[in-house]
């Protein structure tokens, strides 16, 4: 928006600072520079995370998801994430080419508390480690090797507002515009709806892995 008057745009720290008073002692406390035990429960019970990157191009985020535990706590400084088959965008890896920089969100269905790690990543695709990630004999297609600089936990208070793990909030898919419909409106129709959507759950579930 152009049109908002200056005098209501907070562009300093004290301004913000002024808002939102001091941080409580536990914000403070909870935030440590390496993956705590209690911490490495989280990340080995969390079967989704969302990873931030920043490149030449912008920001990214894209989620990345498996069995409970697929990211693996090498050690209390270091996490392994196998990168799998996606659409090959890849833009994640490529901002990661150019910036280290990583921060993982992690969750876990039914709990409130999520996990924040903020550190730098480095791509790999040395054999032991590639093979550690096999699935059905299907290795990944690399691994982000990610050096731990700041781990803290994130209160519930947006996961309650958003009602996110309550039954009565989840939403129908037949209430919402399938992949096939936007893709056909985006494409002007290049890309058949019904035909998209109707090969899609096949071809997920055969390159899963």
């Amino acid at each position: 928006m152009s049109n908002l008057n200056p005098q209501h745009v907070i562009s300093e720290l004290t301004q913000l600072e002024h808002i939102y008073g001091g941080v409580a002692e536990a914000s403070l406390k909870k935030e440590v520079p390496y993956i705590h035990p209690l911490y490495q429960k989280l990340i080995q019970a969390s079967p989704f995370a969302v990873m931030a990157t920043s490149g030449p191009d912008g920001l990214d985020v894209s989620p990345r998801g498996d069995a409970p535990g697929f990211v693996q706590v090498l050690d209390d400084k270091t996490l392994l994430l196998p990168e799998r088959r996606g659409n090959n965008r890849i833009d994640s890896l490529r901002n990661l080419l150019t910036d280290s920089r990583v921060a993982l969100f992690f969750m876990i269905p039914g709990v409130g508390e999520t996990l924040r790690v903020m550190g730098r990543a480095t791509i790999t695709v040395e054999p032991t480690l590639m093979e550690r990630f096999a699935v059905g004999g299907k290795l990944p297609q690399c691994v982000l090797v990610i050096e731990v600089e700041k781990v803290f936990f994130q209160c519930a208070r947006a996961i309650k507002r958003a009602g996110l793990w309550e039954p009565d909030a989840h939403k129908s898919a037949v209430d919402l515009p399938s992949a096939g419909r936007i893709l056909a409106a985006l494409s002007n129709g290049s890309i058949n709806a019904e035909r998209y959507d109707q090969e899609l759950p096949e071809r997920q579930q055969k390159t899963l892995y």
